[in-house]
């Protein structure tokens, strides 16, 4: 099938890893390809790709469109939070830059797995259709506690003890199946007055993706890891798309760039902390006006960098 996506500030994230022909470049999240093909084109003749994705989708599409770059990239069915393994199995030591786009693809929304609450499909939501836990066991089967959990700590909804009540006494009748039955639910109970500021459902089916993806957990890991494996003047851009996930990045980010983290009444350090990085940019790197207004997906990203020291 033809995976079909838009990469994100595709041209700020290629500035922003500085490619050079010649270089190794790892990219965590295939999706369409749209951001490897760059690697690969400004790379020439000379540089490598290897790239990872939990969408198998992802991978054969990507067979076919980076084809014509020969034997300069690998690709792998595999989480990017596994990168050590990754590296290893490629036979590669350290690498000269990486990306992360922790945004999930256009094509997802359309390949009827229930990420859409925009139409009435079956409740899946998992990127790796391998992946034994999908949106459906979370939803008929986690309690009324752990869904109020999880509806707060990744959706940020302020409705999201009523949500997960009228969940649990929903699914009393029957199995909630699709993405129709969910978002009713949600409608119902969040007051008119208060679904404002997108579909009322947008809160939910990202706290519910994230649970069933694993999305938060192991990000500031394989973060570090990408980071000591980067040659010096090497660097990484991540690109997130809510605040759970640019949190995690803003702060390990400011981790790695300390120094000593002794006690500052101590003569002499005596933690050994070194710094690993320094930012690129202070601020994270947001998409134009003419981006946006030609993918509105693009409107809530923002692209951070930092350099290996």
């Amino acid at each position: 099938m033809e995976y079909k996506h838009v990469s994100v500030m595709k041209e700020e994230c290629m500035q922003a890893l500085n490619l050079k022909n010649g270089g190794i470049y790892f990219d965590g999240t295939l999706g369409g390809s749209g951001h490897s093909y760059e690697i690969l084109k400004r790379t020439f003749p000379q540089g490598k790709l290897i790239a990872t994705d939990l969408d198998e989708v992802a991978i054969e599409n990507a067979k076919e469109k980076l084809s014509e770059f020969d034997k300069r990239f690998m690709l792998f069915h595999r989480n990017f939070k596994e990168f050590n393994d990754v590296l290893d199995e490629a036979g590669v030591d350290l690498i000269d830059g990486a990306l992360l786009d922790l945004g999930f693809s256009s094509n997802q929304l359309s390949t009827q797995r229930g990420f859409s609450y925009m139409d009435n499909q079956i409740l899946d939501m998992r990127m790796n259709k391998e992946a034994s836990l999908d949106a459906r066991q979370v939803i008929n089967e986690y309690s009324e506690e752990d869904l109020t959990e999880i509806f707060y700590k990744y959706g940020e909804e302020k409705f999201s003890k009523l949500i997960a009540k009228n969940i649990v006494n929903a699914r009393k009748t029957r199995k909630i199946e699709t993405t129709g039955e969910l978002v009713e639910i949600i409608e119902k109970s969040i007051p008119v007055r208060f679904q404002t500021g997108g579909h009322p459902a947008k809160r939910i089916f990202q706290a519910v993706r994230i649970e069933v993806n694993g999305e938060l957990s192991g990000l500031d890991k394989a973060l570090i890891d990408i980071v000591k494996r980067l040659k010096k003047g090497g660097r990484i851009a991540v690109i997130t798309f809510h605040s759970l996930e640019d949190r995690i990045v803003k702060n390990t980010f400011a981790e790695l760039e300390k120094d000593c983290v002794c006690d500052k009444r101590l003569p002499v350090c005596v933690c050994g902390k070194k710094r690993e990085i320094k930012l690129v940019n202070k601020k994270p790197i947001t998409a134009t006006e003419e981006e946006i207004e030609f993918n509105p997906r693009a409107k809530s990203a923002k692209l951070r960098i930092a350099e290996k020291v």
